[in-house]
């Protein structure tokens, strides 16, 4: 499996896992982690939350934009009278081998009036990473993401799928998203560093570099 040292992870919708997957490659690679743009921090921010699973705290690069209310974008910062604009993005300097940028919800959220967060891959020049569901429903919103992506020319690296494995939507999604699942993630019962590591071992198939600091635990 071949993972770009800079990538971007987004998913098919909000609340697919994709802080979930950053943390387990952000662990495992490891790599820093850059969430460009936080709408609400209750009961942590993506940044806090990864940094109390043992991701250290200097290969997390801060927030371009953090925003209180857990909303869209463009409406979390019209609420604080902030406007986003794509020229306010710079991809950090950082010394981790990898850099991992999480996007806030999915490809077509809005980030102001005329851009959304696809958008913002692109300007970014990054590679996409796909967080999808393994539930029902998975299949539509996988593949239209996936023609979004190519109508930008953003090249994808693959899907990764959460929840309880579902041979049948796996398929569906290569077949008609002409793309490979690169990983399914079971649920995790108990979410921990170890736990975390685990998952990465067993979902991405590769070794664990843990004496690079990125995996250092805080």
């Amino acid at each position: 499996m071949h993972i770009p040292k800079r990538f971007f992870i987004s998913g098919t919708d909000t609340d697919v896992g994709k802080t979930m997957v950053s943390a387990i490659l952000a662990l495992g690679l490891p790599a820093a982690y850059w969430k460009p743009i936080q709408c609400g921090n209750e009961p942590a921010s993506d940044s806090q939350w990864l940094a109390s699973v043992g991701v250290d705290q200097k290969f997390i690069l801060p927030e371009r934009y953090n925003l209180r209310n857990p909303l869209s974008p463009h409406r979390a910062a019209e609420l604080e009278g902030v406007s986003i604009s794509l020229d306010d993005f710079e991809l950090p300097k950082n010394s981790a081998e990898y850099v991992i940028v999480e996007g806030a919800g999915g490809l077509m959220v809005p980030l102001n009036a005329k851009d959304m967060v696809i958008d913002l891959v692109a300007k970014l020049q990054l590679p996409l990473l796909l967080v999808a569901r393994s539930g029902l429903g998975t299949i539509n919103h996988t593949v239209l993401s996936i023609q979004a992506l190519h109508q930008k020319e953003i090249p994808l690296i693959g899907v990764v799928m959460n929840g309880e494995p579902n041979p049948a939507n796996r398929a569906a999604i290569e077949h008609y998203g002409k793309t490979k699942v690169l990983a399914e993630i079971p649920p995790i019962a108990q979410i921990n560093k170890d736990s975390i590591l685990q998952a990465y071992n067993e979902s991405f198939g590769l070794k664990s570099k843990s004496s690079n600091p990125a995996a250092a635990t805080t």
